[in-house]
Order: structure tokens, then C-alpha cells, then sequence
């Protein structure tokens, strides 16, 4: 697996024009973020938010507004309750990501 394809996935299955937040959830917690581990990620990653950007015009969105990390980061898991939350049994109707529909070019 190549870096591009998490990254596909990542802009098409949420909507990164939203700032802090995704539908009706807000806050710094909901932000769109790319954090990568390498130089060659972060230019990955800069380049697919400005293909993706191009791709989300054409189709009359917003700006992009994912922050994309200059600085290493440290990782933190979330608690077990949070892991795979979207595929455990009712938890998909209180998900507020709403992908746009357009498509990685």
C-alpha cells in the first residue's frame, strides 16, 4: 500500500472544507488533519489536498481547510470504546462526516 491510497481514502471519506469540525459536530477534536512521519508523506499529502482542491472547485466547494503537519507529532490511541466506532452495531447514525461525493482525481 502506497502512501496515496490512505490518503484518497482519507479526503473522500469526509468533508475537509469544514474546519473544526464535521456536520453538526465542532471542535478541535473534529478537525481534518494529515500528520505525516516522513518529508516524502508531507509532499504526498500537499499534493493530493491540492488535486483534491482542484477536483472540490470544479464542483463549486469550499477551500480546503485539513492542516497538513510541518512538525512531528505524538500519536496518541484513543480508548478502546472509540476504536472501528463507525463499524460496531448503531454507532453510524451519530457520525456526522458527510463525504462530498467528489472524487480523488
Amino acid at each position: 500500500v502506497s502512501f496515496s491510497d490512505p490518503l484518497r481514502q482519507f479526503f473522500e471519506s469526509h468533508n475537509p472544507t469544514q474546519g473544526m469540525g464535521q456536520g453538526h459536530d465542532r471542535g478541535t477534536q473534529y478537525r481534518s488533519g494529515i500528520y505525516p512521519a516522513t518529508s516524502e508523506q508531507r509532499r504526498l499529502a500537499h499534493a493530493a489536498l491540492k488535486a483534491y482542491q482542484g477536483a472540490l472547485t470544479a464542483k463549486g466547494h469550499p477551500a480546503i481547510t485539513t492542516e497538513i503537519s510541518d512538525e512531528p507529532v505524538t500519536f496518541f490511541y484513543a480508548e478502546d470504546y472509540h476504536q472501528q466506532y463507525l463499524a460496531k452495531p448503531g454507532n453510524r447514525q451519530y457520525c456526522s462526516a458527510a463525504p462530498t461525493g467528489v472524487a480523488m482525481p
